[in-house]
């Protein structure tokens, strides 16, 4: 059994605004979301971050306690309105099942990892901050049949999910499946990465001479997957997940393997499982992270792929990386250059910063594509690829 994985819909909230419409215009017009915040709850001096509108989280939120199957008076997390606001973008264009033929995925590196504040315990308890029991409620919110599942996989939680969703579908284990990434700016995660030094005090610049570390971001987005052609009625272009692999180097816990030979091996065994070539593939959607280690790293995989002349991007100076929604956003963005036949440019990027020759895209264009590669790698040496198609015909 080898079914199709189709991409039914789509939706994402950023800091470039609620919905993929508003987020792709301010992607096609070059805006970025990162800026500075200060803001002593997430830490005691100024950062460059990317962040969501507060106000309009809560008023998106409000208007749609109405489809919750929970009680009126029940209270949800901001991480947990997130995903749901996120998940209601699809909901509109396309009413996703919730019954035993559908699996939801919920992809996250930290879900309510905000609770474990003192005053937040106290009140929403020790359970709500586990990620089982945040999958459980936005699932109890939709009324799904069948038990949530989450994959927590550090930064290529996202990536991994698709991959995994789209395996379950071509095996048909479940008919359709609809993922959730999500992750939120907090003061565990900014301090993590402050003590790693990792962060920039500019907007990052992937792959460029003078990146000097990353932006951190918060967003969530959904993805609906299914074999049903019957969900595609409204669908004006046929996109599939085409095939998916993932690697782990053992390099160590937060640093990418020197080589790059862990995600050449993660995009040699989504290309493969495609059944397509590196002359198949017609743009690369990289991780990006503007790390000095992290781009160096991806330049030798994409050189050992084969791929150093395929236009390459990365998004991470517009949303600033968004850890566990990272995956499923940019996926969302891969999907839409398909469909509208653009490519983005690699914001940030000035000049060639990493060993090996790359593409880097310098200009958002027109660009005829049927199949787009999007990588990401993560903390404890993790490495994933997707190909996502567009094809002819159902």
């Amino acid at each position: 059994m080898n079914k199709k994985t189709y991409i039914v819909g789509d939706s994402m909230i950023s800091s470039l605004g609620f919905g993929t419409e508003e987020n792709m215009k301010a992607l096609y017009a070059g805006k970025s979301g990162v800026q500075r915040i200060e803001d002593i709850q997430l830490y005691p001096e100024p950062f460059m971050g990317a962040r969501l509108d507060d106000k309009q989280l809560n008023r998106c939120f409000s208007s749609l306690l109405m489809m919750s199957k929970l009680p009126q008076e029940f209270e949800f997390t901001r991480f947990e309105k997130m995903a749901i606001i996120s998940m209601s973008g699809v909901y509109r264009e396309q009413a996703f099942p919730t019954d035993k033929n559908t699996l939801f995925i919920l992809s996250t590196t930290k879900g309510n990892i905000d609770l474990l504040q003192e005053e937040l315990m106290e009140k929403w308890g020790k359970e709500r901050s586990m990620l089982y029991k945040a999958a459980e409620v936005i699932a109890q919110f939709w009324g799904f049949e069948n038990k949530a599942r989450v994959l927590s996989n550090a930064c290529i939680s996202g990536v991994e999910a698709l991959h995994i969703a789209s395996k379950f579908i071509k095996q048909g284990v479940y008919e359709n499946v609809i993922i959730v990434g999500a992750d939120m700016l907090t003061e565990f995660v900014v301090s993590g990465f402050m003590s790693f030094q990792s962060l920039s005090a500019n907007v990052c610049k992937p792959f460029d001479e003078g990146r000097d570390g990353l932006n951190l971001g918060e967003a969530a987005g959904c993805i609906f997957l299914s074999s049903n052609e019957k969900y595609l009625k409204n669908n004006k272009d046929i996109l599939e997940v085409l095939g998916g692999g993932s690697s782990n180097d053992a390099n160590h816990i937060s640093g990418p393997s020197r080589t790059g030979d862990g995600q050449f091996f993660a995009i040699s065994s989504a290309m493969k499982e495609a059944g397509v070539t590196s002359d198949d593939i017609d743009h690369v959607s990289a991780h990006g992270t503007a790390t000095p280690y992290n781009d160096e790293m991806e330049s030798k995989a994409l050189n050992l792929a084969g791929l150093q002349e395929k236009p390459v991007n990365s998004l991470k100076a517009y949303f600033g990386h968004t850890i566990g929604a990272a995956g499923v956003i940019e996926s969302i963005v891969a999907i839409h250059n398909l469909i509208d036949q653009k490519i983005l440019k690699s914001l940030g990027f000035e000049k060639h910063g990493v060993s090996m020759p790359l593409h880097i895209s310098q200009e958002t264009k027109d660009y005829s594509m049927k199949n787009i590669l999007k990588t990401a790698s993560g903390f404890g040496g993790c490495n994933a690829a997707v190909i996502i198609s567009k094809s002819e015909k159902v």
